[in-house]
């Protein structure tokens, strides 16, 4: 290294002045220091605000989550109560059940989620929106139903009402019916007794007949050849005209009804053998005279004949015929 020489003798040598930098350095270092100290506070106060847009964010989302799951919630139990409240759902409404159960179950797996998005979390509100239509929609149609039900009820309460009033009412008139016909019976029964005729002025004839023809009335059995019986038939306001069949039952005085085998119902007796059947014509009203004879094949015995007429099941009048055993000349 060379150095100016000095110039002139004796005189002092002079060297030129170095400039300080360390201020230069100084400065330098601590602007880089407040620059690196600016940034760092600017990168916390970044950091600080990104944290609080995510804290917010997270606020957010945990209070969207919140309201979606109170809302839930209430839709849920308004479900449930449903449900419970009718637990036999038939056909259409038990359909309707099973797709809300459904969407209860899809709309539970996003909430359960710790990190569920925020799209999640839109379509969570979403299903609970269309829950809430379901259930809303369900409850008007069980609504219905009940109104249609307790209509019926109504209805069927009132039928079960008329029932029993057309049965009470039924009950009254097989009574009144039953009491109709016991009448109608005891009516027929009475006219039927009333309308039966009666028989007076009942004679008995034991008749001998000559060779001649010519007749007499005898009283002693063995020249009796016929009886001769006659009665009249009184007049009755109730029978009606026609033929009326009037029964004889002749017994003899051994005891034993003189009868060919015939029989008729009498009222009291039961089933009885008749002697002889005689048909007359009934004038309504009028008394009718009555004769006819009865023959025997035997001999007529001694004693009491009795005779005994039937119309109509009843015994209207009898009498007896007495045949005396006879003398010599008699």
């Amino acid at each position: 290294m060379s150095y100016p020489q000095a110039s002139g003798s004796g005189s002092t040598t002079r060297y030129p002045q170095q400039k300080d930098n360390r201020k230069l350095i100084y400065g330098i270092l601590i602007a880089a220091l407040l620059g690196t100290w600016a940034y760092i506070i600017f990168d916390k106060s970044k950091n600080r605000e990104t944290v609080t847009l995510l804290q917010s964010k997270i606020t957010n989302v945990d209070s969207a989550r919140n309201a979606i799951q109170q809302e839930f919630l209430i839709v849920s139990a308004k479900a449930d109560s449903l449900t419970q409240n009718n637990l036999q759902l038939h056909g259409d409404l038990a359909d309707k059940s099973a797709a809300i159960q459904k969407l209860k179950s899809n709309i539970t797996s996003i909430l359960k989620k710790k990190n569920a998005s925020e799209g999640e979390l839109a379509q969570a509100k979403q299903m609970i929106g269309e829950l809430n239509g379901k259930v809303d929609g369900l409850v008007a149609e069980v609504d219905r139903l009940k109104g249609e039900n307790q209509q019926l009820t109504t209805e069927k309460t009132q039928l079960t009402a008329e029932k029993t009033q057309l049965t009470a009412d039924k009950q009254n008139l097989e009574e009144n019916l039953n009491t109709a016909k016991t009448e109608k019976k005891q009516l027929e029964e009475k006219v039927d007794v009333a309308s039966t005729l009666h028989a007076s002025n009942i004679n008995i004839a034991a008749v001998n007949v000559k060779s001649s023809g010519k007749e007499k009335e005898t009283t002693t059995a063995k020249r009796a050849d016929l009886m001769r019986i006659s009665f009249n038939l009184d007049e009755n306001r109730i029978t009606p005209s026609g033929t009326k069949d009037i029964y004889v039952v002749v017994t003899a005085p051994d005891g034993k009804v003189i009868s060919e085998g015939g029989t008729f119902n009498a009222r009291e007796e039961g089933t009885k053998p008749f002697t002889s059947k005689v048909s007359v014509n009934y004038e309504q009203g009028k008394a009718i005279p009555v004769n006819f004879d009865w023959r025997q094949s035997d001999k007529y015995q001694q004693g009491d004949y009795k005779i005994e007429v039937y119309n109509n099941g009843f015994k209207i009048g009898q009498g007896v015929k007495t045949l005396k055993k006879g003398g010599l000349f008699s």
